[in-house]
């Protein structure tokens, strides 16, 4: 089974046989019969694939394809941050390593992270990590106090306010979508915040046309496929860059999924300790989403 993020390049979701967000991937991962699973993502969305299938045989087609928030909360030194917190709930967001994973008590996706707060028991302090951003948006949502691991991501911190003001005065009648990872100050200008898959559906049901989009663009190919007949536009990073597009997810290929095929390496492997000590908050999440 292929299983590909919709950040990943536009020919690579043209042939996976699942594109959808953290979440949906990781569901899909949880229960393919397949022996093999190749995850066209980085390398924490595939480490969580053979966290939830450890018989099974998990490639990624580029083992560089990382991410800067998972890089950004290495285990040791988020330990030390937990243990300045010995009472609070430890809530991590999916993008981060397996072995921060393994010291969180739950889960969470961009998708679900609003809903599985509010169902934490009130009085119970919570830790949120890696992404900041994501998590004061959590907080507004959720109505929690949530104290953060001070990590961001690094595409969805370059957008660029002017770049966005002009798209909205250049399109007056697009509705701004953005991703919960943003700034502050970019949210407060969308009209709608969502995960990558939540993003897609409000273009589909949304009486709109026209979208400035605030994500990695790779999603817009999806959008694009779906609904022909709107128009979307992506937002370019600071000085009119195009930092935002995932240098980490861009790491892979077509000509790495065909060798990852033919050869099954890069194939992911894990302690076992720290992967059984993983698989509980993930496990937990699974529960709590249904």
């Amino acid at each position: 089974m292929i299983l590909a993020h919709y950040y990943q390049n536009a020919e690579i979701q043209d042939i996976a046989d699942v594109i959808g967000d953290s979440l949906e991937l990781s569901r899909r991962a949880a229960n393919t019969d397949a022996d093999v699973i190749v995850f066209c993502g980085v390398h924490f969305m595939a480490e969580t694939a053979k966290i939830l299938n450890p018989v099974k045989t998990v490639l990624l087609p580029d083992l560089d394809a990382g991410c800067s928030l998972a890089d950004a909360c290495p285990a040791e030194a988020f330990a030390a941050f937990r243990a300045q917190h010995p009472h609070h709930y430890v809530v991590s967001y999916i993008n981060c390593s397996a072995a921060v994973k393994a010291q969180s008590d739950l889960i969470c996706t961009s998708s679900n992270a609003v809903s599985l707060v509010q169902q934490l028991p009130a009085d119970r302090p919570i830790l949120f990590a890696p992404d900041q951003n994501l998590g004061r948006w959590v907080a507004r949502q959720s109505g929690r106090e949530l104290t953060l691991w001070p990590g961001s991501c690094i595409v969805h911190e370059t957008f660029s306010e002017q770049a966005l003001l002009k798209l909205r005065l250049d399109h007056p009648g697009a509705e701004v979508i953005a991703h919960p990872e943003c700034l502050p100050n970019m949210l407060d200008l969308a009209d709608f915040i969502g995960s990558t898959s939540k993003l897609l559906h409000r273009a589909e049901t949304s009486d709109a046309t026209a979208f400035i989009v605030l994500t990695e663009p790779g999603i817009l190919h999806q959008m694009r496929l779906k609904l022909p007949h709107k128009t979307f536009h992506e937002v370019p990073g600071q000085d009119g860059c195009s930092c935002n597009a995932c240098p980490y997810m861009r790491l892979n290929t077509l000509e790495k999924l065909w060798h990852c095929l033919a050869t099954l390496e890069p194939a992911i492997e894990l302690d076992e300790a720290v992967r059984t000590r993983a698989l509980l908050p993930i496990q937990r999440m699974l529960e709590m989403s249904r």
